[in-house]
């Protein structure tokens, strides 16, 4: 039976404390630290209670200094989009002389129990997390291993304490939708990312206002939802251009679902920008390549990698952060794909 004990302040209990408390070894509550796997689920549950009542914190010997690793952990893998984010943050990695530990989630938003084990045993200077997010209970633990954690461009709604760097996305939205607006394009479609990611909600929550402020209603048949790859961008925009009334506009969520709407575009022969307006979102390199080359909203992609990353290096080193959320400008990149409607409504 878990004994009843006064809670210790902060910092000053022990393992032996905590052992003494649940009822269990000393060497349990080792192997729960540890975040080994052979300690049952209630036994568990029951020893990380009681290190949070405590706010129990490793006594750690190793100073992270500038060696050392850093886990960065994509929910998956977008080529163009992911070595934007790759190359912002081997750009501070590499003059810090830290290496960088990458791996993909397979399209999940939070990591299995096995990658956090992993984590917990190389113990590195810290968590790079993009698009992604851990549970309560999983910060929890790293925290106590003093592993901290800085998330990029996060899939929802974060913590106060969980440090974050993004861009945004609410005025994205609204700078593509009132381009397309005082084009004079009134029948408007948008193709967003998946409709419980975060950025998603925001950049269609732009777009709305936008309408809503000229005094243009959004015709819901026009708002779709669906991945940020070029599939999505394809299948979704065959689906608004072959409609009764199709748009004269589309505002895609990212550079690679417009470049899906131009090919949708090409294949029923529509003219671009003539026919068609399409303006897309991040700015990626291949977007000036595209013919025509395409109007976006720059998401400074590459600064958010950079900046998450000094944040989190600085929190290994033991430096409080003055803020724990940045958002990043976005700004619209007028090119070749967007242009007056040929029949202004």
């Amino acid at each position: 039976m878990t004994k009843s004990h006064p809670i210790a302040g902060p910092g000053s209990a022990t393992i032996a404390t905590i052992a003494d408390e649940v009822g269990v070894s000393v060497t349990t509550v080792s192997k729960v630290l540890n975040g080994r796997s052979d300690v049952a689920a209630d036994t568990r549950a029951r020893v990380e209670a009681s290190l949070e009542r405590h706010r129990y914190r490793r006594r750690s010997k190793r100073q992270p200094t500038g060696a050392g690793q850093i886990d960065l952990v994509f929910h998956e893998f977008n080529a163009a989009w992911s070595m934007e984010i790759i190359r912002g943050v081997e750009a501070v990695t590499a003059t810090a002389n830290v290496d960088v530990l990458l791996s993909q989630l397979g399209g999940d938003h939070r990591p299995a129990q096995p990658w956090l084990d992993g984590v917990l045993t190389r113990r590195p200077l810290g968590v790079l997390l993009v698009l992604c997010n851990l549970t309560e209970p999983q910060h929890q633990q790293l925290q106590r291993q003093l592993v901290p954690v800085v998330v990029v461009d996060t899939d929802s709604a974060t913590s106060a304490p969980v440090p974050t760097v993004g861009s945004n996305n609410w005025n994205g939205g609204l700078l593509a939708t009132r381009h397309l607006l005082e084009l004079g394009h009134r029948r408007i479609a948008l193709i967003s990312g998946p409709e419980d990611v975060l950025c998603s909600r925001a950049r269609a929550a732009g777009f709305q206002f936008a309408h809503d402020e000229v005094g243009v209603p959004v015709d819901p048949d026009l708002v779709r939802y669906g991945s940020f790859y070029v599939d999505a961008g394809y299948g979704h925009g065959m689906e608004l251009l072959t409609l009764p009334d199709r748009p004269t506009a589309i505002f895609a969520g990212s550079d690679m679902q417009a470049m899906g709407v131009l090919r949708a575009a090409w294949q029923l022969g529509l003219n671009v920008p003539r026919e068609l307006s399409v303006i897309g979102y991040d700015n990626l390199p291949v977007a000036a390549w595209t013919v025509p080359a395409l109007t976006t909203i720059n998401q400074p992609l590459r600064d958010m990698a950079g900046t998450a990353t000094q944040m989190l290096l600085d929190l290994a080193r033991g430096v409080g952060l003055s803020t724990s959320r940045v958002d990043l400008v976005t700004e619209l990149v007028v090119r070749e794909s967007t242009a007056p409607p040929a029949h202004p409504r």
